[in-house]
């Protein structure tokens, strides 16, 4: 099998093998941060203005569902970009032991998981739980 680059295996392309590898767990985080934040800001605005209805004096908005749409658009981008960013990550983390860069990669096959693989999953399925709470009205 022929491969588009030729991979040596010297102490500088292990490095940078190392450098590329810890760049995709960066970018992962980085996905799972945002994705965080757009979850529980969606949240947060379903949960404030469906009390905020509540206050004495308050008076209705012209459009009172808008902010509960604008919430779960928020959940469902976030829950999205999560899918999209492990797709990503496995997907680069295959690339990366797969031909002549397994030379360069080091002595286990496939490597170990990061504990955030399994934190990007369980965040997944926090945040379509949220979706699934707030479009049943659950909360």
């Amino acid at each position: 099998m022929t491969h588009r680059f030729e991979v040596r295996a010297t102490a500088e392309s292990h490095f940078s093998w190392l450098r590329t590898r810890l760049s995709v767990e960066r970018t992962l985080m980085s996905w799972v941060r945002t994705a965080v934040s757009l979850i529980g800001f969606g949240f947060t605005i379903v949960q404030f203005f469906e009390r905020f209805k509540d206050m004495p004096g308050v008076a209705p908005g012209k459009h009172p569902e808008g902010a509960r749409y604008l919430g779960l658009a928020l959940i469902l981008i976030g829950v999205m970009a999560l899918i999209i960013s492990i797709w990503q990550y496995r997907w680069t983390l295959r690339y990366l032991w797969s031909g002549g860069f397994s030379v360069i990669a080091g002595a286990e096959k496939e490597g170990k998981k990061t504990p955030l693989y399994a934190v990007a999953i369980a965040l997944a399925f926090v945040g379509a739980s949220a979706f699934l709470a707030v479009s049943l009205r659950l909360v």
